[in-house]
């Protein structure tokens, strides 16, 4: 049998792989998907797959690629897996919101190929893939678009034009989002269902709001806190919700989180930080209790501590929603 063989002159380490590694074989509960939303909060399709095998002991990445049926998986949507996951389950709602992603039709039916992609982090081993599965598939158009609300306030000036929003992604009247107050100003802010100030919504007590409550509205302290308005029932609800950058590498090593801030509209949270040769992990509230780690990009909960093996300035971007994060040096 023939062997590839890797080697690094200065460490005199040699990395042995196989000339015919094992791809992972990939399958889906149904290859066949009319989605519809009435059915939108129950199980639509799950893939599983075997772990693939390089020949020697190695960390490896495994990617679920998708791709229009004879594109050759040209521009494919990728979804990563953390280490040891094997499996991937997609409600109606979130599969239909992925195909969209791929700019299908709503309506029509067509063919989508999936594969597993594997790969080790040598450069010079090429990944592997499973054998491409072929699915028919139909989304449905998303009727109701998002709606939002704004929240100007002390933290960015007052001014509603450059407010940041919450959120409503069904229209239900009921807008969530993450705002972060400033320890330099005031923590007052008001709501306002349009970039301006014609309406606006004060604190009418006891966590409810009015348009025609005086008072400004106002949250205890200094930090990002998820604020709930329901226009429905008139009401506001306020919880201190952080994420953080902590460890080796960050300002505050093991003992300070570096807060990060929430993009409402990308739904991610960032930083621009200094960061040292060691590690990190990010955190909630400032405590242990919720904390992520990861490798390749991908995080998990309680995961490995993130090496950071470069020092200097970086944006740090941690995704809770695709379980992903990045690490660019600027």
């Amino acid at each position: 049998m023939s062997m590839l063989i890797l080697s690094c002159t200065k460490d005199e380490v040699k990395i042995t792989a196989s000339a015919n590694p094992t791809a992972g074989a990939l399958s889906a509960t149904a290859t066949t998907l009319i989605l519809s939303k009435d059915n939108a909060t129950k199980p639509a399709v799950a893939f599983n797959f075997t772990a693939p095998s390089f020949g020697f002991d190695a960390a490896v990445t495994n990617t679920l690629q998708f791709g229009i049926k004879g594109s050759n998986f040209a521009s494919a949507k990728e979804v990563p897996f953390s280490a040891g996951v094997l499996t991937k389950e997609y409600t109606v709602v979130d599969f239909n919101a992925f195909l969209i992603a791929m700019k299908l039709k709503t309506g029509e039916m067509t063919q989508v190929e999936a594969r597993l992609k594997s790969q080790v982090t040598e450069a010079s081993v090429a990944p592997i893939y499973s054998p491409v599965i072929t699915l028919s598939v139909t989304p449905y158009t998303l009727i109701v678009p998002a709606s939002y609300v704004y929240v100007p306030g002390d933290y960015q000036g007052w001014s509603p034009s450059s407010a940041d929003s919450l959120a409503s992604v069904t229209s239900n009247g009921i807008y969530v989002g993450v705002i972060t107050f400033l320890p330099t100003k005031s923590f007052q802010f008001k709501i306002t269902p349009k970039k301006e100030w014609n309406v606006a919504y004060g604190d009418a007590g006891g966590g409810s709001i009015s348009t025609t409550a005086g008072d400004n509205l106002t949250v205890p302290s200094a930090t990002s806190y998820q604020l709930t308005v329901d226009l429905n029932a008139k009401t506001i609800a306020a919880v201190p919700l952080s994420w953080g950058l902590i460890g080796s590498a960050s300002p505050g090593g093991w003992d300070n989180d570096t807060d990060m801030t929430f993009n409402n509209g990308r739904r991610i949270w960032s930083l621009t930080v200094d960061l040292k040769v060691g590690e990190i992990k990010f955190r909630k509230n400032n405590g242990w209790d919720e904390n992520f780690g990861g490798s390749n990009g991908t995080i998990a909960a309680g995961g490995d501590n993130i090496p950071v093996t470069v020092a200097g300035n970086y944006k740090v971007e941690f995704d809770l929603v695709n379980k992903t994060y990045t690490l660019t040096k600027l």
